[in-house]
């Protein structure tokens, strides 16, 4: 299995939307109130506290438009977080996730035939980690296996 390294959303990006810069669809993100639970931020990787504001936006994981380029929802806290630091194990953020979509893209950004399913939180790693020793896989994603929004970002160490 290859070595792994999983990332947040970076700071940059992160801190363009909380100082309201426009999302992937043109759209000031919208701000509500956590209810406490379901509103996991892509920059710290913690769920949103009952009563915190929150961030509802489009993000396009992704440099450059093109047709493999998702643009989905995604929840970010509304006030300055601390970007969770890359790990070489699955955060802690995802083990109460029964399930994720794992899938790979390939050194064009573009998914990769073959490589996307759901998979259980526990197996994530082992089959992050076959992708990665392919020479076609760049990167994998990680998604909501029940809404396909975009959690994170795996890569080689």
């Amino acid at each position: 299995m290859a070595e792994l390294r999983f990332l947040a959303l970076d700071t940059d990006t992160v801190r363009h939307y909380q100082a309201g810069g426009l999302d992937a669809n043109g759209q000031t993100p919208e701000r509500k109130i956590s209810g406490g639970s379901g509103v996991p931020c892509r920059h710290c990787l913690r769920q949103i506290p009952e009563g915190t504001p929150f961030l509802i936006l489009a993000h396009r994981p992704f440099p450059q438009a093109q047709p493999y380029a998702e643009i989905g929802p995604i929840f970010l806290c509304a006030d300055p977080c601390e970007r969770h630091p890359e790990s070489a194990s699955l955060p802690d953020m995802f083990a109460d996730m029964e399930s994720l979509i794992v899938r790979g893209y390939g050194h064009d950004e573009r998914i990769v035939y073959g490589t996307g399913g759901v998979v259980e939180t526990r197996e994530i790693e082992a089959r992050a980690g076959e992708l990665l020793k392919r020479d076609d896989i760049a990167f994998v994603h990680l998604r909501s296996a029940r809404n396909n929004c975009y959690q994170g970002r795996i890569e080689r160490a």
